[in-house]
């Protein structure tokens, strides 16, 4: 896993590499990070489980399974990403106790393997940190159970998440573990957003969502494009809205990206070509600053702070002469996002 970890760091860097040399598109280096993600993750977890069965032993029919939420379920990451997760296990409950010389309950079994899993990923190197972890996503957020049971994932998404937790879930992607496992996450997630919904009622709880947002962090500076007014997160909320409310009948792949789901809400004659296309290049827009900002700036450093020859690099990078025609396209962007936004969710 060292050696796993220290090829990753190289890699990692390379591809900012690429962004930075203008080899590779900003909106490109999503997929290519996020590649990097998954294949580290999917070796992490088959080595740290071999290494956890040869000590506990193994759990009657037992599976688990990795979903990647957030940037990574979508293949959106950026070079300073964290990996958003939800961990599943099921088992059979005739049988609860794993059959090693040191047996578990199924239920501290797979917390335990879980845990081991977040520390392999996340350890430093002597190269720092590559990953940080971030499982807020699961049921019940910081007051669920690290790992969670098939079964009391399907009853929370049934009975208990909130509109917000299942626009989530629209990212979701069944990401590495047992095959028979991530196959009927596949089913559980697209039976969950294909769910009936009555559409005002969730414009509404997706206007009040963005609200809060703006009350708590702003939504004025041209900075920051995912919280700006007409922004990212507006680009964002409304494939979630759509896909929310498709229907069984226009069922999409999971952790689609928000252009994808706009082509599919043009071809369900829920959005106009005119109005797609003006979401489409926002969001590339966006995320080509935000993959720009993450390869050039130090964590903390804001783009105004930033030394001029920084600036004018994000800005060329995204196809922009300077910083100042960039801050206008951003400004005329997200005038026109906004409105859109405001009268769809109306």
């Amino acid at each position: 896993l060292d050696a796993a970890r220290a090829m990753a760091q190289e890699d990692l860097f390379a591809i900012g590499m690429r962004v930075l040399s203008g080899a590779l598109d900003p909106v490109d280096a999503g997929p290519a990070f996020s590649a990097l993600a998954e294949t580290l993750a999917s070796q992490t977890l088959t080595r740290v489980l071999a290494d956890f069965e040869s000590e506990y032993g193994c759990v009657k029919d037992g599976r688990i399974a990795v979903i990647a939420m957030g940037k990574l379920g979508s293949r959106e990451m950026t070079a300073t990403s964290d990996l958003d997760l939800v961990i599943i296990y099921d088992y059979d409950e005739q049988l609860p106790e794993s059959d090693g010389r040191r047996p578990l309950h199924a239920t501290a079994y797979y917390t335990r393997l879980t845990q081991r899993f977040i520390s392999a990923l996340t350890v430093s190197t002597r190269r720092g940190a590559l990953y940080e972890v971030d499982m807020r996503l699961r049921p019940s957020g910081k007051k669920g159970p690290l790992a969670v049971q098939l079964s009391a994932f399907r009853d929370y998404q049934a009975r208990e998440a909130e509109i917000w937790e299942h626009m989530a879930l629209t990212r979701a992607r069944p990401l590495c573990g047992d095959q028979t496992l991530m196959d009927a996450l596949r089913e559980d997630i697209a039976r969950t957003l294909a769910r009936p919904r009555k559409r005002n009622e969730v414009a509404q709880a997706i206007r009040d969502m963005r609200a809060l947002i703006a009350t708590e962090k702003g939504d004025d500076d041209i900075d920051d494009v995912k919280t700006l007014a007409g922004g990212l997160i507006d680009v964002e909320f409304l494939a979630q809205f759509f896909a929310l409310t498709f229907g069984d009948k226009n069922a999409g792949e999971p952790g689609e990206t928000p252009p994808a789901i706009f082509r599919r809400a043009v071809k369900a004659r829920r959005l106009t070509a005119g109005d797609a296309e003006q979401l489409i290049n926002a969001y590339r827009l966006y995320a080509d600053v935000t993959q720009m900002q993450r390869v050039t700036l130090a964590a903390g450093v804001k783009p105004m702070d930033a030394p001029p020859a920084v600036r004018r690099r994000i800005a060329q990078g995204v196809g922009a002469p300077d910083d100042a025609r960039l801050a206008l396209a951003i400004r005329e962007t997200a005038a026109a996002t906004r409105a859109l936004f405001d009268r769809i969710l109306a």
